[in-house]
């Protein structure tokens, strides 16, 4: 009956190379380096999205934003927050909520504890509309963090605008409705379409490390977790997979949520010890692109589409295992070295390309 129910997922249709939006290259040796960097990206993509799995994804904004984009979310991006800082999140806002990483220990999560830590567990949350999915597998903890905050913004208050969803999580979210945390936790695991976008982002490795064992077995190993926080019909909420329920932090309007999160968050940050420094903070706001636009703000318009440029190369890069562009080069140096013994014709080759690397550079401060 319930893998009945999972097969109503619909799968992703669209490649990783389809979603990148490459400019054609403009010569002849960006286009040898592009074709090898092609061909490096559809056996690994294909590798991840067949073997059934979830892949580990980095915190990073640009892969957050790119991400849920992929999934069809409009109009929402994600912005690394370098500081507990109230007045840094609110000038980012609207602000939806936060996603926290931070290094898991069972003493500082008091995972499936009596009581949380800190808060209370509201065991009647999700019967209000309230999105929350327990975790049933693992390196999936960070789309569903992000998905605890999308998920719960499509409906907001009258002041804040709603989060676009799109099709495909439009009817995640209106097939799982009523779902305990548990079933919805199996249905997110099992969607082939947020499967794929996940792993569409984790980073590429063109070899498989058959001796490598699972990670149960790795004692001493660092283990990472996504959280979110977000406020949703005037409570403050964690959201963690790894809980049995939604966690309470009491009364939280939009307006009151930079300073009720970080208070949240402080807290919690000292329960580690003083040199514990592996936290990342990410922030879900509106894409600021937007208002930029309604209000004829060149400047940050510029800034915003120079950063979503870079972190379009940086994704291009992070899919790529650059086996087939690294063949490329060395048989092209081979090539050089044998047609000219003494080198000359080979330094002008690399000083031709340092030229064309720094002017590349250049183009892009």
């Amino acid at each position: 009956m319930k893998r009945n129910i999972l097969n109503r997922l619909r799968p992703l249709g669209q490649t990783a190379i389809n979603r990148l939006g490459i400019q054609p290259p403009t010569s002849n040796l960006q286009h040898n380096i592009f074709h090898s960097i092609a061909l490096s990206i559809p056996s690994q993509t294909v590798k991840m999205t067949d073997v059934g799995g979830w892949s580990t994804i980095e915190s990073d904004e640009g892969l957050f934003t790119s991400l849920i984009e992929t999934l069809g979310v409009k109009n929402t991006q994600f912005e690394e927050l370098i500081s507990l800082d109230p007045d840094t999140i609110r000038s980012l806002g609207p602000v939806y909520g936060v996603i926290f990483l931070f290094k898991w220990t069972r003493e500082a999560s008091g995972a499936r504890a009596e009581a949380p830590l800190d808060g209370t567990y509201d065991q009647t949350a999700t019967d209000n509309n309230l999105f929350f999915a327990s975790q049933t597998i693992q390196n999936a903890c960070g789309t569903q963090a992000i998905l605890s905050v999308i998920l719960n913004h499509d409906n907001p208050p009258a002041s804040q605008p709603a989060i676009e969803l799109g099709e495909e999580l439009r009817s995640f979210k209106d097939f799982t409705t009523g779902f305990p945390p548990e079933l919805r936790g199996e249905a997110l695991s099992n969607s082939e379409a947020i499967r794929s976008a996940h792993n569409s982002f984790a980073r590429s490795s063109p070899f498989a490390d058959e001796t490598a064992r699972p990670q149960d077995d790795e004692k001493g190993a660092d283990v990472y977790h996504f959280i979110a926080y977000t406020p949703v019909n005037g409570t403050l909420y964690e959201l963690d997979g790894l809980q049995p329920y939604p966690i309470s932090h009491g009364e939280c309007g939009t307006g009151e949520f930079p300073e009720k999160v970080i208070e949240v968050l402080q807290r919690r940050i000292a329960r580690y010890p003083p040199e514990e420094t592996h936290f990342n903070l990410m922030a879900v706001v509106r894409d600021p692109r937007e208002r930029a636009r309604d209000i004829g703000d060149v400047e940050t318009l510029e800034r915003e589409e120079r950063k979503r440029a870079a972190w379009q190369w940086e994704n291009t890069l992070r899919r790529c295992n650059f086996v087939g562009f690294i063949g490329e080069v060395m048989k092209g140096v081979v090539g050089v070295k044998e047609k000219d013994p003494e080198g000359k014709a080979y330094e002008e080759w690399v000083e031709s390309a340092k030229r064309e690397t720094r002017k590349k550079l250049e183009m892009r401060r």
